[in-house]
Parts: structure tokens; sequence; C-alpha cells
């Protein structure tokens, strides 16, 4: 990511287009100062014996930045080359003196001149005179160069730290779902050590679908969101392994409206959180447990829900805690919607008045949606533990098991 005084190395007509305005940029400002100084010197001289037009005032100070704006794209190009660090000053505030003498004492004749023209004194000026006037006057061209070798400073320096805050925001991430894995691993290789002996045929359809999920993992392991029907095929998988090991005690729904989809949510976002609805809700259950996924549009936001039978959440302490982030999966989940998403997400955890805890998560809709009012297209049975999906199916609308 580039400066925005930066040139761009190459072709090409994206990169034309950057150099294009940027010129434009530099020209608006300059324009701007240059109308700034004309009205001074049109209100300084009017009512006086030299009252000048605004149009005669506007012709010299416009005609004085001019230069500036030309030699602008040079200085930038200096102190980009020779920036003045704390490994390179030495080399780079020698020439930043030199060349900006230079430059600056070509500025303050052309300005020296254009001032003498534009009060009627050239035909009887002494060309002998304009070195020593030149170096009287250089020094406010010598403070115009140094502000725009700052402001291209100050500008690189914001762009290094908005790359580095990006750069750990982006490994805070990697961290928090490198911590889902294993968290994930242990309680999947537990369950299928559970059963290797007692039910080695349920063992194997564990084995088969955690197979998948991690291949599925693993293809989109670099990205931090992945659409909803692709993370809707990861829990499946996730759900497979979990009704192989608690058999008839355990029922699943999910339910998504069409429109949304190709929208994108974090990757892993919701297994965490039914594996919490499992592990705190529905296992402690004497009888048949049920987790319901809902995926929905709400106005600008997108909506998950998940929803179990089990006995919810205890009161008082058990929902403060809640509301912090519960254990690991639901505190990083929490922590991941805020790298993601700031303070516009929305997390909660409560009691279902008929029984059992729900999970609601918004955050802003990104992605392509279909018309609000589209049919929900029809119910597709989840497939038993360990066997392929019917050949077609483009994922997971609606499923129960």
């Amino acid at each position: 990511m580039k400066s925005f005084f930066e040139t761009d190395a190459g072709g090409g007509a994206g990169l034309s287009r950057q150099r294009w305005a940027r010129l434009a940029f530099i020209l608006l400002v300059w324009t701007l100062v240059g109308l700034f100084f004309s009205s001074q010197v049109y209100f300084y001289w009017l009512g006086t014996p030299k009252q000048m037009s605004l149009l005669r005032s506007l012709a010299w100070q416009m005609t004085a930045v001019v230069i500036f704006a030309l030699s602008t794209p040079l200085v930038l190009l200096l102190a980009r080359r020779y920036r003045v660090e704390r490994q390179t000053w030495r080399r780079a505030v020698p020439v930043h003196l030199l060349a900006g003498t230079g430059i600056c004492a070509v500025w303050a004749a052309f300005h020296i001149l254009l001032d003498i023209y534009f009060n009627g004194n050239l035909d009887a000026f002494e060309w002998r005179h304009l070195p020593r006037i030149v170096f009287l006057n250089i020094d406010r061209e010598l403070l115009i160069y140094w502000i725009i070798v700052v402001v291209s400073h100050a500008a690189d320096y914001y762009q290094r730290y908005r790359e580095g805050e990006l750069r750990a925001s982006q490994a805070q991430l990697q961290a928090l779902k490198m911590q889902l894995h294993p968290h994930f691993l242990f309680n999947a290789l537990h369950s299928i050590s559970a059963l290797v002996h007692s039910d080695p045929d349920a063992a194997d359809k564990m084995i088969a679908r955690l197979g998948d999920f991690l291949r599925l993992t693993l293809d989109s392991a670099a990205a931090q969101e992945v659409p909803l029907r692709q993370e809707l095929e990861f829990l499946n998988c996730y759900l497979d392994i979990a009704r192989t090991r608690f058999r008839d005690r355990l029922t699943t729904q999910i339910e998504a409206e069409p429109q949304v989809l190709d929208c994108v949510v974090p990757n892993l976002i919701l297994q965490p959180i039914v594996e919490n609805a499992i592990r705190h809700g529905v296992s402690q259950r004497a009888s048949c447990g049920h987790v319901e996924v809902r995926a929905a549009r709400a106005g600008d936001a997108l909506r998950l829900e998940v929803r179990d039978n089990g006995r919810g959440l205890p009161e008082g302490v058990g929902v403060a805690r809640a509301k912090q982030g519960g254990g690991v999966g639901l505190a990083n989940t929490r922590a991941r919607l805020q790298q993601l998403y700031g303070n516009s997400y929305h997390f909660e955890i409560s009691n279902v008045p008929t029984g059992g805890a729900i999970v609601t998560l918004e955050f802003p809709l990104h992605g392509s949606t279909s018309e609000p009012g589209a049919e929900h297209a029809p119910s597709i049975d989840a497939a038993p533990p360990g066997k392929p999906r019917a050949a077609g199916a483009r994922g997971p609308v609606s499923s129960r098991a």
C-alpha cells in the first residue's frame, strides 16, 4: 500500500489514473492558495492610489503559484527518495539543503520578477541586484519547501502506521482462529476415543467427517470471511460428528434465507457457538436435545441465531458471565467480531422463555443478496453421518436431522 504522495512504478490504466488524481490534487491545493492570496492582494490595494482590479490580482497570484504547482512533484520525489530518518538523515539532510536551496532560488527569482512586472517597474529594474534580492527573500521559499517535505513525511508515517495496525489486526485474527482449531480438535478426538471401543462403526464415521471438516477448513485457512453457504457446509460436517456421538439424543435444524447465503461471515463463526450449545445445553439433558441455527436479513445487518432446548443459563452470575463471552469458544467469537467490525456488531446470549438458551449475532451485511421477498428453497434433509450428499446439492438452505 503506497502513500498518496508516492508515484507508482509500472504502467497500466489504473496507475495512470492514480497519477493524474495526485496531480489534480496538487493543482487543486495550489489553486486554493492562489485564490486566497489573490483576495488578499485585491483588498490590500483597494481604496489606495494603486488600486488593482480583481482580474489583475488573480492573474498576479495565480501565475505566482504555477511554479509551485509544477515543481511540487519534484519536491515530493526528493522527499520520498531521501527521507530524513534515523538511519538515513546524514545523507538526506545535505541533499535537501543543496537541492532545496537551488529549487527555492529559482522560486524566489521567479516571484521577484513577477512582483516587479505587476507593479510596473520591470523596465527600470537593475538585473545585477537580482542575486542579492533573491538571497534576502529565499527564506519564505525555503519554508514552503520544507512544509512540502514535512507533509510528505507525515503522510508516509501515517500510511506505515495504518499498515502496521492492519498487519497486527490480521495477526490477532489469525491467532484467534488457530485457538479455535485445537479447541475443536481436542473435543472431537475425545469423542472419537470414547466410541472407538464401544462403537467402532460410529468412531469410523466420526473420523471420516472430521477429515471432511479439516479439508474444508484448510481450503479456506487464509480467509477471515467466507460466504454463509460455505460456513453452513462447515457446520454440517461438525453436526454430523456430533449426531454420531449423541445418536438419538440430538436433533439439529438449519434454516437460512436464500438471499443471505452468498453474504460473507467470519470464518468458523458458528461452529464454536453450536459446540457450546451442545456441550453446556444438550449434553446435560436426559432426554433428546435439539439445536436450531437460523440466518436471516435484519435491515442492513445479517442476523445469526443458535438456539438449544437445554437447561439455559443460570440466574444472575451465569447470565453476567455469558455476556462477557463465556468459555474459550465464545470469548474468541466476541474478540473476532470486535476485530472485524469494531463496534458495529451485536452479540447476545440469553434464556428462552420456553427453555434453553439462544445466542444472537448481528453484524454488517456484506456480499450479494437477492430480493428480500425471495421464497425459501425447499427443505434439504441432512445426509446421515458418513453418507455422501446427493449430487448437485449446492449447500444447505434448510436442513433437519
